[in-house]
């Protein structure tokens, strides 16, 4: 099931990330990608959540601004 959050509840879990993990987005989206090739939003969320014990709302921000980066180098 996919939580769908409005853009500025989007940027502040965004924000919230680095102080609550220890860890910048860049270093996040770069273990995403080292991590399974997994195609589907929801197993990208439930494989951060089981590896590094990610709330669910952090896993999601995380995925979703990776493929929000990705569409915008895809269409830029």
């Amino acid at each position: 099931m996919t939580i769908h959050h409005s853009e500025e509840t989007h940027r502040n879990l965004l924000a919230r990330i680095p102080a609550a993990t220890g860890r910048s987005l860049d270093t996040w989206f770069r273990l995403v990608d080292a991590g399974p090739s997994l195609p589907r939003f929801e197993e990208r969320v439930n494989w951060l959540r089981a590896e590094h014990d990610l709330p669910r709302g952090y896993a999601n921000a995380i995925v979703h601004e990776m493929d929000l980066k990705r569409a915008a180098r895809a269409f830029g």
